[in-house]
């Protein structure tokens, strides 16, 4: 078998863990300052008009989709002016 040149050290899984959270923790701040212009903009709205911003800014933000039942908490805490910060872990309401 041919030699890679690829040498893991003993604490390889300490530095990919480390790697990963410090892309966790950007990901949860993006979504946070994601959730708080939305406020800004449709605070007292209807989650129904909340709804196509949130997914499209969510598309932005993530690349990814989002589930309608999360759409749908997001966009009532936005509609009711409630502070929604994401974490490493977890969603703070």
């Amino acid at each position: 078998m041919a030699n890679s040149g690829f040498k893991m050290n003993g604490d390889w899984e300490k530095q990919l863990n480390a790697a990963i959270k410090g892309g966790m923790d950007k990901l949860a701040s993006d979504h946070t300052r994601m959730i708080d212009s939305l406020s800004r903009q449709y605070r007292g709205r209807p989650t129904e008009e909340i709804k196509p911003a949130l997914q499209r800014e969510w598309r932005r933000v993530n690349g990814g989709s989002i589930t309608d039942p999360e759409l749908t908490e997001y966009a009532q805490a936005i509609s009711d002016g409630t502070k929604v910060t994401f974490r490493n872990g977890g969603v703070r309401r």
